[in-house]
């Protein structure tokens, strides 16, 4: 089995290119749009509902909804985005991307790798500030 893993410091991601070409390999229709507050960063969200069918609220309105409100807001848009972290690592179509050219769809801070481990294993990724392994998983206790 075939495992994405984020090999530095940092954390994984998905570029901007990355999170294209796994939509294409699962045929996902999306539209990709720059966060305007966050621009220079690089943040953008990945919509899978085009933008005349997408919730919409203005600037500060979520600020003035009920727990409750905010609650449904939050359900309704995580079923119209699409997020890496949201991923599975033993996706074949991020294997795939990663396969293709890891640098490339490696995000900010990510240096992507694909580590091969037993088909019969349970797994878990560990990480510590981002950089990640696979383990086996095991039982502990505190």
């Amino acid at each position: 089995m075939k495992v994405v893993i984020n090999a530095q410091y940092g954390g994984f991601s998905l570029s901007r290119e990355g999170m294209q070409r796994y939509c294409e390999i699962k045929n996902i229709p999306c539209w990709i749009e720059d966060d305007t507050k966050f621009k220079t960063m690089g943040i953008f969200t990945v919509w899978t509902t085009p933008p005349e069918n997408r919730m919409v609220l203005k600037e500060d309105e979520f600020y003035t909804m009920s727990m409750e409100e905010r609650r449904e807001y939050n359900r309704q848009y995580s079923e119209q985005t699409l997020s890496d972290r949201d991923i599975a690592r033993d996706d074949p179509a991020l294997v795939q991307l990663v396969e293709e050219d890891a640098e490339k769809y490696a995000g900010r801070h990510a240096t992507l790798k694909v580590v091969e481990i037993p088909d019969d294993v349970q797994w878990e990724i560990s990480e510590y500030d981002g950089y990640e392994h696979v383990a086996e998983v095991h039982r502990t206790w505190s």
